[in-house]
């Protein structure tokens, strides 16, 4: 028989509200080890501990890296933290599932990724829309050539206006929609590109709301696949509730996600396709449990995983290159 697999041991850095649903129910879920929380406030670290039954808490994200009984850091801090922590994590010999966008821009993002080779750890960027059957079960469609050769392409997340003063409307802390919520959009459509035009889309043009020139409230990109498909990317602040929609439009017929970044909210696949619609209805789990079960297959079975490094550098590029199209500055690296 073989021996059971161990638990990870997660270590997680900021209190943050993401943290519930992004790791520590799907760390319930699946049988993982919640073994400490750090934030910069002890008593609010010690406060989420006791919440969510994490068996200690620390009063700065150092000692979380310092615990010898943590072998995976959940990375839950502001955007522009991402980076910074990520590569004091992997230098203290932690693998790390991070929040995304796991860098502020490209030229960080080649830092991660050379501290993760010089690692040799496992590394997750957290687009975990990715590993949900319903994105699978997209991609899927696509790759079976049921609605024929794709044509046009167009996703978004937009979700209400944050409140003024939070993190994501802070330009020194690496905010903004497209950092935000845009990036998911771009991200699918990477996928996307990859399987059916065997390469990375490019940015033909972009559109943004910026009132201060800096903090994006609306990105939206046009891109432009190797093959030529025409693609729209969208990202906003200005929504008055949170829509996720993915269409791919074929020859042949379409493939539409009600919720593509939430999938296990809306788990339906709506096919249309020689004049007959169908709705495939998926399991309605977490996207975040799903990407749990990949990273702890990626370090415990060495399965490869997707939204690895190298995957972090090329969408942190596509990044960088929609904010130079709509003449807005690259997000700022921070200084830790």
């Amino acid at each position: 028989m073989n021996e059971a697999r161990k638990p990870l041991r997660i270590g997680i850095l900021g209190a943050a509200r993401i943290a519930p649903g992004a790791i520590v129910y799907p760390a319930q879920a699946t049988g993982h080890q919640l073994v400490a929380v750090g934030a910069r406030d002890k008593t609010r670290a010690a406060e989420f501990a006791k919440q969510y039954q994490i068996q200690k808490s620390y009063g700065s994200y150092q000692e979380v890296l310092d615990d010898p009984e943590i072998d995976v850091i959940y990375n839950a801090l502001h955007n522009g933290a991402h980076a910074p922590w990520n590569i004091k994590a992997l230098a203290a010999g932690k693998h790390v599932l991070s929040e995304k966008p796991s860098a502020s821009n490209a030229a960080e993002a080649k830092e991660v990724l050379a501290a993760v080779s010089k690692s040799g750890k496992i590394f997750m960027e957290g687009f975990h829309y990715y590993y949900h059957p319903v994105f699978q079960r997209l991609l899927a469609i696509l790759k079976s050539g049921e609605i024929g050769e794709v044509i046009k392409v167009e996703s978004a997340l937009l979700i209400p206006m944050p409140k003024q003063g939070d993190l994501r409307l802070q330009f020194d802390l690496a905010g903004g929609s497209l950092m935000d919520v845009g990036c998911y959009a771009i991200h699918s459509q990477r996928m996307i590109s990859q399987l059916v035009a065997a390469g990375e889309p490019a940015v033909v043009k972009a559109e943004a709301n910026a009132a201060d020139g800096k903090i994006d409230t609306k990105l939206y990109i046009q891109l432009k696949y190797p093959n030529g498909v025409a693609a729209l990317a969208k990202g906003d602040f200005e929504t008055k509730s949170m829509q996720a929609p993915l269409t791919v439009t074929g020859s042949k017929g379409s493939v539409y996600l009600p919720n593509f970044v939430i999938a296990g909210v809306d788990p339906r696949v709506v096919v249309e396709s020689g004049g007959q619609r169908r709705v495939e209805h998926l399991p309605s789990i977490s996207t975040y449990t799903y990407q749990l079960l990949a990273f702890a297959d990626a370090v415990d079975l060495g399965k490869p995983v997707k939204t690895d490094a190298k995957d972090a550098l090329a969408q942190s590029t596509l990044i960088d290159n929609g904010y130079l199209a709509a003449q807005l500055p690259l997000r700022p690296a921070l200084k830790i």
